[in-house]
């Protein structure tokens, strides 16, 4: 079977063969272990291709490179600091200013609507092309992007008060969020992604009861228009989210990427065939610490703990800090495991 079927057969819980595959580099990677990865990527080659281009009619402005030094002002206007080549920078000074309580001010906001104009006709060409498993480049990302506008801490506690101008953006981001899910649904990929950071290293970030509240319609929303559509659909979010797996699970989410090491595969096992399972392998202590042999348990544990006929895919993050070899063995156990 060819890579769509295969990726395919996972999330649906028919596959009897391999995991499917999909290594996420960072440029730290690229620019460290430049022949490494080349190897990884010849031996091990994606089933899943993330990020199908969207022939913008209009593009977007941004100014500098999100990977180099010094400053990176994306498509909303957050303005990102950087010290540290070949990962992301952070936002320092906040769009919605700090003693704006009420949210008065948010004329600094840029809403992309040129998001908007993809072009279906050249999508839908790209993807007659590939017999991968074909992921939409629109990724919603409504918390981490209210923390972008505003500053974490003082989104924390507008959260608590939830000032009535905060929700009235919250309403307008939202719409653009679905309006861009629902143009790409639109087009010929085979799923829809969208992503928020929500844990910490031991609980979730915020009251689960707030997530459960705000946060999770808006999900459902995505969810929604991805099923309707035909679409799987995908979702990323690192730290401890033990908690509100069982409502990502409750609202059909088809796969989630997450630090499952971080949470404990024996938390998971309770998970094992009802969500597919999006990687990872420990990347804070196993991938920049751990002897191949490790790597290799990991990765047979995480199978007989998760694995369902599917429910698993074989991703695996390539980023500061993790020894190529061990990389390397990830996918070579992984490969060799049905």
């Amino acid at each position: 079977m060819n890579s769509k079927e295969l990726v395919y057969r996972t999330l649906e819980f028919r596959n009897n063969d391999r995991a499917p595959r999909q290594i996420w580099v960072l440029p730290w990677a690229e620019n460290n272990y430049p022949e490494e990865v080349k190897k990884i990527k010849e031996d091990f080659p994606d089933d899943i291709f993330q990020g199908v281009p969207s022939y913008f009619e209009k593009e977007s402005v941004t100014k500098g490179d999100p990977y180099e030094y010094g400053e990176f002002v994306d498509v909303w206007g957050c303005i990102f600091q950087n010290k540290n080549r070949g990962i992301i920078g952070e936002v320092k000074e906040p769009l919605v200013s700090w003693d704006d309580e009420d949210w008065e001010d948010t004329s600094r906001i840029h809403i992309p609507e040129e998001w908007l104009t993809i072009n279906r006709d050249k999508i839908n060409e790209f993807c007659k092309t590939s017999d991968k498993f074909l992921m939409a480049s629109a990724c919603p990302r409504p918390f981490e992007r209210l923390q972008f506008i505003r500053g974490t801490e003082q989104l924390y506690i507008d959260l608590m008060f939830r000032p009535r101008k905060m929700l009235e953006f919250m309403e307008k981001m939202h719409d653009f969020y679905c309006r861009l899910m629902k143009a790409w649904a639109e087009t010929d990929v085979d799923a829809l992604i969208f992503m928020d950071d929500w844990g910490s290293q031991k609980s979730l970030l915020i009251n689960p009861k707030i997530w459960e509240e705000i946060f999770k319609p808006m999900y459902r929303d995505y969810i929604e228009i991805a099923h309707k559509h035909g679409k799987k659909i995908f979702m990323h979010s690192d730290g401890y989210i033990l908690d509100i797996i069982p409502h990502l699970i409750d609202l059909g989410l088809d796969a989630l990427n997450s630090q499952i090491f971080c949470m404990g595969l024996e938390n998971l096992k309770q998970f094992k065939g009802h969500i597919t399972f999006w990687g990872e392998i420990d990347r804070q202590g196993l991938l920049p610490n751990a002897t191949t042999k490790e790597i290799e348990d990991a990765v047979i544990n995480v199978r007989k703990s998760l694995w369902a006929d599917g429910g698993c895919i074989a991703q695996c993050e390539f980023g500061p800090g993790a020894k190529p070899e061990n990389v390397y063995k990830v996918f070579e156990t992984w490969t060799k495991l049905k």
